[in-house]
């Protein structure tokens, strides 16, 4: 090994003695010539360092191997179309019945008998409504020319021809004028060619063969053959899904993982249960929605309205445009039904007003206000099935998306489809917070605390969100992954969040608010509001508290948050950055005024150490002064030894602990505000 890094040490002084002649002989050298001399020092680097290529390689593979395995996914989905949609179909049913089944199972009837019995129910009932529609269409077809008079007088009024007065009337009768002059000049020219042909063609006419009994019969049954065949596999579907539910459960459990069969069991229950309860309520809820329409609709007048509640019901499966899309027929049926414009008034403030009142007030009641998939999720999963699947994709979309996401949320191998398709955030409050100081983006970060701060005291939100996202960006920089301008950029964003902040008070919100708003850990109590005048000695004075940040610009983000805290609080604060602990400026370093000295690090990497040395040149310039050392993190120090560590008079993990061991070192009582 030690022969062969020779070598290769040996080559690349020599790769090294190449280029530098390269560049004193021709500055201008071609860009091809570069292109051929270092790929050999990549090439050579990665001879060094095997590992690190090998890993990037299976990296590659194993990414490759992922996109691989999703397009042939999606093939396999498209091109088995006859098998997977009766499946998805079958798969939704059985989360139904299945609650059916168990009901009749408590009325001690048999397991198979009582899955025979929901089932036969439950496909007579689809069939009874297959056949009412039928019925009803028929009757629709047969009515329609009944209402052309109507449409067609709406239409004449509408272009404004009935007297030929209006613009549209004047162009349409200069082209019925031109379109007469043509026919009139090809009819007198087909004349003259008849006039001149000494024969007249002979009309010749084909007549199909009477049709066989067989052939008629043929006829009839073969549009029926893939319906019957579709519902055949589907019935056969539910039963065996409904009679095998816990031995597939059991095998499901086996795929998710067996080595924690209790977590998994539970998860697998509680997400069947609540994928039951799910599709029931949507289904009542449409089913409802459809009776309330078709009734409406009566009242209205419109012919039909059994066949428009049941597309209403059946429609709104459709994410956020299924009722629309079915307000569309009836609306069309009453321009040609009402010779006035009531009943599309009528029939149009009907589906608005069921629809605002089912979506809005009706759904949140029964499973909240969002089906815990995001709304995007929803749109982009109803163009993929649809694109998939067809029509009957586009019904089974948001079913199908809240299955994969109840899935994803349980278990774990599928965790990446709850990410993908919940309406969770995907980034923690804490993650969120740093992205948007990391982007130097001020605004959305204010955006975020006014949030938070619905629910939550401002010391509360920078103690569980500020802190831990500095600690983040601090963790970054200390590996090498945020450079000084990002250190910098990410200090302006956090003073211009506390310049937002301003104007807000340290004050726990009231009400009930707290109990849908985002939580991280307990409120803590409230902190006391100190009155100036109550004061005594430096501790009335205007820079009673002296703010020492650490020599980072994040240990300046957080020093800015602190001061805005403790002057809410009542404290006269003055800040300091690190520069005035030096050795060389520290005896410049003034006490009169000052009640109490703290020093401010985020408390990653050696910040312990760097705070030691700042607090020692504290005590030897201003003796006897109180230091309160502020290493913000999730140490705490209970028994006090990181306080004797580091030879301060208090020690404090968070800025609501500093803001009252401030209030315990002033020695009065608290005072709270008016």
């Amino acid at each position: 090994m030690n022969r062969s890094d020779g070598g290769l040490d040996k080559i690349n002084g020599q790769a090294d003695q190449i280029e530098g002649r390269i560049l004193e002989q021709d500055r201008g050298a071609d860009k091809q010539t570069w292109g051929a001399i270092f790929p050999l020092r990549a090439g050579w680097a990665s001879a060094r360092h095997p590992a690190s290529s090998f890993r990037s390689d299976l990296s590659v593979i194993a990414a490759s191997a992922r996109l691989i395995v999703f397009i042939g996914l999606i093939a396999i989905l498209y091109f088995g179309r006859p098998v997977f949609v009766p499946l998805a179909v079958a798969i939704l049913l059985t989360f139904i019945l299945a609650p059916f089944v168990r009901a009749l199972r408590r009325c001690h009837f048999g397991h198979f008998p009582s899955i025979i019995t929901v089932v036969i129910l439950a496909f007579l009932t689809i069939f009874g409504l297959g056949v009412v529609l039928g019925q009803q269409v028929k009757h629709l077809a047969a009515a329609l020319p009944k209402y052309e008079s109507t449409l067609t007088k709406k239409i004449d009024a509408l272009r404004g021809a009935t007297a030929g007065r209006g613009t549209l009337g004047k162009v349409s009768n200069v082209l019925r004028n031109l379109g007469q002059e043509l026919a009139d000049a090809q009819t007198e020219s087909q004349s003259s060619v008849a006039t001149q042909s000494q024969l007249s063609p002979i009309q010749v006419e084909i007549h199909q063969p009477a049709p066989a009994p067989l052939e008629v019969i043929q006829r009839i049954i073969n549009p029926l053959l893939d319906p019957l065949m579709t519902t055949g596999i589907i019935i056969i579907f539910v039963i065996f899904f409904l009679v095998q539910r816990e031995d597939l459960r059991d095998r499901i459990i086996r795929l998710a993982g067996s080595t924690d069969l209790q977590r998994t069991t539970i998860a697998l229950d509680d997400a069947g249960h609540r994928l039951s309860r799910y599709l029931l309520a949507q289904l009542a809820l449409n089913a409802a929605f459809g009776v309330t329409i078709g009734g409406g609709l009566a009242l209205i007048g419109i012919p039909n309205p059994v066949l428009w509640g049941i597309l209403a019901a059946t429609l709104r499966f459709v994410p956020y445009i299924g009722a629309f899309i079915a307000a569309a027929f009836p609306l069309a049926l009453a321009v040609a039904v009402d010779p006035g414009w009531t009943a599309v008034i009528l029939t149009a403030a009907l589906f608005l007003f069921v629809e605002l009142v089912v979506g809005q007030i009706v759904e949140p009641l029964l499973y909240g206000h969002s089906t815990g998939v995001s709304p995007v999720a929803v749109v982009v999963a109803a163009m993929f099935w649809t694109w998939l699947w067809g029509p009957i994709g586009l019904l089974l979309s948001t079913p199908l998306t809240v299955c994969l996401d109840v899935l994803g949320r349980h278990i774990d191998r599928l965790r990446f489809l709850d990410i993908l398709l919940g309406s969770r955030p995907a980034l923690n409050p804490v993650e969120s917070f740093y992205h948007r100081i990391l982007s130097g983006n001020s605004d959305e970060a204010f955006e975020q605390a006014e949030h938070m701060l619905k629910t939550k005291s401002l010391s509360n939100f920078y103690d569980e969100v500020g802190i831990e996202g500095l600690r983040l960006a601090a963790i970054d920089a200390q590996r090498g992954a945020l450079d000084q301008k990002g250190l910098q950029k990410i200090r302006v964003a956090v003073e211009g969040l506390v310049t937002d902040l301003s104007q807000r008070d340290d004050v726990k919100p009231s009400g009930r608010a707290a109990a849908n708003g985002p939580e991280l850990t307990a409120q803590s109590a409230e902190l006391p509001m100190l009155c100036r005048d109550k004061l005594q000695g430096p501790w009335a004075s205007a820079t009673a508290v002296l703010c020492i940040s650490g020599p980072s610009p994040l240990d300046e983000a957080a020093t800015v948050i602190l001061a805005q805290i403790f002057e809410k609080h009542g404290f006269g604060i003055k800040v300091k950055n690190n520069q005035v602990v030096s050795p060389g400026n520290v005896f410049q370093l003034c006490g009169e005024g000052v009640a109490l000295v703290c020093v401010s690090y985020i408390d990653v990497g050696d910040a312990r150490s760097r705070a030691r040395a700042a607090i020692r040149r504290v005590q030897a310039q201003i003796p006897n002064v109180t230091v309160l050392a502020g290493l913000w993190g999730p140490n705490k120090d209970e028994s006090g030894a990181i306080r004797n560590e580091l030879k301060a008079s208090y020690y404090a993990n968070s800025f609501s602990e500093a803001v009252r061991l401030c209030s315990k070192a002033a020695q009065v009582p608290r005072f709270w505000a008016v």
